[in-house]
This record gives C-alpha cells, sequence and structure tokens, in this order.
C-alpha cells in the first residue's frame, strides 16, 4: 500500500483506518451496517453555486479598478509608441520629458496591479471562506438526515462511485438561497 506524502495525508490516513476500525467493531456489536460516503470537494469547490456567486461579486467588486488599470496600461503603450515614432526627431528635453512620463506611469501601473492583486487575493480568500462553511455546513446537514456515519472528503486514493454523494450535495447547495455576506 502506497504511504501518504504529507504529515496530513498520513494523519488522515490514520484517523480514516481508526474510524473504520471503530465502524468495524460498532458493526460487529450493532445489525445495521455502517454508511459511508464520499465528497469530491474540489468538485464542490469548482461548481457550487455559492462559490459562483462568489466570484461574480468579486468580479463586479473589482471590474473598475481592474479597467481603470487597462487603461493605463493602453496609455502607456501609446506613450511608448509615440516615443518610438518620434525619438529621431523629437529635442532632448522633449525626449528626456517623455520617457520621465512612461517611467512614472510604470511605475504606477505595477504599484496598482500589486496592490489590486492583494486585494483581491484578501477578498477570494473572505469569500472562499464563507462559501467554505456554507459547503461543509450542507454536508454535515445532509449525512445527518440521510443517516450517514461516516463522509470522507477528497483527496483519497480510492471512492466507489456507489459512495459519491458529491452531486446529491451539490443539488442541495444549489436548492438553498446563498447566505448574505459582508464586504
Amino acid at each position: 500500500m502506497a504511504q501518504p506524502a504529507s504529515a496530513s495525508g498520513r494523519l488522515l490516513a490514520m484517523l480514516l483506518a481508526s474510524t473504520l476500525a471503530l465502524a468495524g467493531g460498532a458493526h460487529a456489536q450493532t445489525p445495521a451496517a455502517t454508511k459511508i460516503g464520499y465528497v469530491d470537494m474540489k468538485r464542490l469547490l469548482d461548481s457550487a453555486p455559492q462559490v459562483l456567486a462568489g466570484r461574480q461579486k468579486l468580479e463586479r467588486e473589482f471590474a473598475a479598478r481592474d479597467a481603470a488599470l487597462k487603461a493605463d496600461e493602453q496609455r502607456a503603450a501609446e506613450l511608448r509608441a509615440r516615443q518610438a515614432r518620434t525619438a529621431a526627431t523629437l529635442p532632448k528635453a522633449d525626449a528626456d520629458a517623455l520617457q520621465r512620463e512612461i517611467d512614472a506611469l510604470d511605475r504606477s501601473i505595477k504599484r496598482n496591479r500589486d496592490n489590486l492583486r492583494a486585494e483581491l487575493k484578501t477578498r477570494s480568500d473572505q469569500e472562499l471562506d464563507r462559501s467554505w462553511r456554507e459547503i461543509n455546513d450542507a454536508v454535515v446537514e445532509f449525512a445527518r438526515e440521510q443517516g450517514f456515519d461516516l463522509i470522507v472528503p477528497s483527496p483519497v486514493v480510492y471512492a466507489s462511485p456507489r459512495v459519491d454523494v458529491t452531486e446529491r450535495i451539490l443539488e442541495r447547495l444549489r436548492r438553498q438561497p446563498p447566505k448574505a455576506s459582508t464586504p
């Protein structure tokens, strides 16, 4: 049997083995079979309407700043094209002034891009955290309602399609309205 590469993978494997051993012991004592399900968390995070709504919200939130950044990049490109066209005929003082303007705009673009990227990362993490809680709650509610003893999240070495409940949980998430979030 292949060993999990990471410490968390080894911990998950030990936890799963312990849980299955306990479930096997409980199974020996009770007539009811242990009910185990599998959830592909990556698929849930890629397809859940709550996550998709969060992405759309971020796109709307950052659209104006992204457009302004693109406009600055376009302006810098136009200045470079002007510089290339007029380099031979432009007086030295004007050429130097144009180069300073291009350099200042490049620094501004880099600073704005870095700030935008950092803020987008922070907001994406916030939205994903909110969605993760909703998804996790939906998995737990589903498991309790359907009488599951254990739901195993991905990644796993193997899960039979028979125990994969991902689509059923996605349907549940599609039926529930997204919870209100704070910006």
